[in-house]
């Protein structure tokens, strides 16, 4: 079975060839050697007796993400645990192997994969606590149950009742300077 290759052929309407060397795909998938496509169990012709095409389907669709990206530090953080957790299975595959073999290597790498297993959980926890650093000082993710969309919705309701209060006092000092008496 060969790769099959899609081009534009001139003069066939602009529609999709299939590529030399696909001839054992085209009998597998029930499709002419001309060429021309033609769908397992699809009509079979249309009003001139030539077998119609089905419609051009991309393989993929984008859609967009579903979750926003990381930020660039917690990214940071994520990528150098992963790889110091790979390296630190990698040394731990290696101390099991070597104690199975008999090999002196054995308890350097033990001591060394203890040593890492350490360098690791650190690793981890440097992910953890970067992301909770950079959610406190850029603010969490606005979701509906979040508290802290409440307790922003809660000052700027107590800034406007504070800038409506202070504009009425200042309203009632310009009509009050103006008179000397109420009588």
């Amino acid at each position: 079975m060969g790769t099959v290759e899609r081009r534009r052929v001139p003069g066939d309407g602009g529609q999709p060839a299939r590529g030399s060397g696909d001839a054992g795909f085209a009998e597998a998938h029930g499709e002419v050697a001309d060429g021309r496509a033609e769908a397992v169990g699809a009509p079979a012709a249309s009003g001139d007796g030539a077998p119609e095409r089905p419609a051009y389907r991309p393989l993929w669709t984008e859609e967009p993400a579903r979750r926003r990206r990381l930020p660039d530090p917690v990214r940071t953080a994520a990528v150098r645990a992963v790889l110091i957790v790979s390296v630190t299975l990698i040394q731990a595959m290696v101390a099991f192997l070597c104690t199975l073999a008999g090999s002196w290597l054995a308890f350097p790498m033990v001591i060394s994969s203890v040593a890492s297993t350490v360098v690791a959980t650190w690793g981890v926890l440097d992910v953890w606590v970067t992301r909770q650093v950079w959610n406190q000082r850029h603010g969490v993710v606005s979701m509906p149950s979040s508290t802290a969309r409440a307790l922003r919705r809660e000052r700027r309701r107590a800034r406007r009742q504070a800038r409506a209060a202070e504009r009425s006092q200042e309203r009632i000092r310009r009509r009050g300077a103006g008179q000397l008496s109420h009588s």
